[in-house]
C-alpha cells in the first residue's frame, strides 16, 4: 500500500458519510481479502491455490482504493495503511461475512458466491456515484468482481451436483453462510443520507436482484436456498465475530512489531 497523496494532489472536500461507506465497503474487502489468504497452500489444488490467491490480491487493490479515498474525505488525511494497520478491532466496519472463517472449501464458496454476487450490484451502482473517483472505481471494481463471481458460481454448481459428499457439504455450506448475507443490505443514516442526496443508492435496492441471480445458482446446483430463522448483524458498527480479533492481529503484526518501519 502507498502513503497518502503526494504533495501537490488536490485535497477533496471533506464528506463524512461517504468516507464511512467507502471504509465500510473497503474493511470488506481488505478482511475478506486476508480470509482468503489462509487458503494459501492450503486449498485443494495448485489451480486453486493460484485462483484464491489472485482473487485476494484484486480485493487488497480494491481496499487500497477505498480506504485511500475515505482518508481524504473524512479530512483525517490517513493514508490506507493507517486505516489498515492503526485501527482496533473495533473501529473496523466490515460486514460479518466477511470475517467468517474459512471452514472447509464449500464454506468459503458459499461466502464467495454471497459476498460477490452483492458486491458486483453495488459497484456497478457506484459507477454513477457524483464523486468521479468513487464512480471510476466501480467501473472497474465491477468487471473484476465478474470474474470472482463466476468462479464461485462454477464451483457451487460443480459441488453441489457432484457427489453425495460434496453435495452435502455445499447444502451445509449455504446454510452456515446465510444468515449473515442480510447485513449487506442493511440500511442505516449515513446510507439514508447519501441516497437521498443522489451520491450513492441504497444497498437495500439490490438485495431482490441479489435474491434472484443466487437463487438461480443454486437451483443449477441442485440445491436449496437457505431461510435462515435469524439475520447477524453489529459488523457495521464494529462488533465482531469472536474468530475476528486473531485475524485482525495476523494482518497488523508486522506493522505492531516495527511502527514506521519502512522497506
Amino acid at each position: 500500500m502507498r502513503p497518502g497523496s503526494p504533495p501537490g494532489e488536490p485535497t477533496s472536500a471533506a464528506d463524512p458519510d461517504l468516507a464511512r461507506h467507502l471504509t465500510c465497503l473497503g474493511d470488506d474487502a481488505l478482511v475478506l481479502a486476508q480470509r482468503l489468504c489462509q487458503w494459501i497452500t492450503r486449498a485443494p489444488t495448485i489451480d486453486e491455490d493460484l485462483a484464491l490467491s489472485n482473487i485476494a490480491l484484486d480485493l487488497i487493490g480494491h481496499a487500497r482504493t477505498l480506504l485511500s479515498r475515505a482518508g481524504r474525505l473524512d479530512g483525517t488525511g490517513r493514508s490506507e495503511d493507517d486505516l489498515a494497520y492503526t485501527r482496533s478491532e473495533r473501529e473496523f466496519t466490515n460486514a460479518l461475512l466477511t470475517e467468517l472463517p474459512n471452514g472447509d472449501f464449500a464454506v468459503t464458496v458459499a461466502r464467495q458466491l454471497a459476498y460477490t454476487h452483492y458486491a458486483v450490484l453495488h459497484y456497478e451502482a457506484l459507477a454513477h456515484c457524483t464523486d468521479p473517483d468513487v464512480a471510476a472505481f466501480g467501473v472497474r471494481a465491477a468487471k473484476e468482481v465478474a470474474f470472482h463471481r463466476l468462479h464461485a458460481d462454477r464451483w457451487t454448481v460443480t459441488l453441489g451436483r457432484g457427489t453425495p459428499e460434496s453435495t452435502r457439504r455445499m447444502q451445509r455450506a449455504l446454510e452456515r453462510v446465510w444468515p449473515y448475507t442480510g447485513e449487506l443490505f442493511e440500511e442505516n443514516d449515513v446510507l439514508r443520507r447519501l441516497a437521498a442526496s443522489g451520491i450513492v443508492p441504497s444497498p437495500a435496492a439490490l438485495h431482490d436482484t441479489w435474491l434472484a441471480r443466487v437463487t438461480e445458482v443454486v437451483t443449477e446446483a441442485e440445491l436449496a436456498v437457505p431461510a435462515p430463522s435469524w439475520s447477524a448483524t453489529g459488523g457495521r458498527s464494529g462488533l465482531h465475530t469472536e474468530e475476528f480479533g486473531p485475524l485482525i492481529a495476523e494482518l497488523q503484526s508486522v506493522r505492531r512489531q516495527f511502527p514506521g518501519g519502512t522497506w
